[in-house]
């Protein structure tokens, strides 16, 4: 199914330096991030989701993950979890959807580490959707990613 969306080959970087990611790739039914470069793939991950994960985020406390584009707008590396990297929901077709249903967007959507202090049980996260709405890495990869994503990526996320 991807596929049909994003007809990228995969790259092997052998020896080089990795690149700068143009773009992030997040599929939530796969539970899978990719790092994308120059349109190959390069970098893949297996994510968590928040605990109520099929759909699209529609109000604060629905610990759904948003879907569509967003963007990589500022860093965190004194957040709560191991570093962190804030997607810009709501937009403003999010805003205007809980307006018109009472309710708020949300926000604080963020690809993050595991919690602070965490470290020692990675195990006890794995394969598990446990956040609230964000995607989760293991710290190793957030670090990783804190790397190779600049602010201003853009982050698609799809079902």
């Amino acid at each position: 199914m991807l596929a049909a969306f994003f007809p990228f080959a995969t790259a092997t970087w052998a020896d080089a330096p990795l690149p700068l990611a143009d773009l992030v790739l997040i599929d939530k039914s796969e539970r899978k991030m990719w790092l994308i470069a120059a349109g190959k793939k390069y970098r893949e991950y297996e994510i968590a989701l928040g605990d109520n994960p099929i759909g699209h985020k529609q109000q604060e406390g629905d610990e759904k993950t948003p879907e569509g584009t967003y963007i990589i707008d500022y860093r965190n590396p004194e957040s709560s979890y191991h570093l962190s990297l804030h997607i810009d929901y709501p937009r403003e077709s999010d805003k205007e959807n809980a307006r018109q249903r009472g309710v708020s967007p949300g926000g604080n959507i963020f690809i993050h580490g595991l919690p602070n202090g965490a470290d020692s049980l990675p195990h006890a996260y794995k394969g598990k959707d446990w956040t609230d709405g964000c995607i989760a890495l293991d710290n190793r990869e957030i670090e990783e990613v804190w790397q190779l994503v600049k602010d201003g990526t853009t982050v698609e996320i799809l079902w």
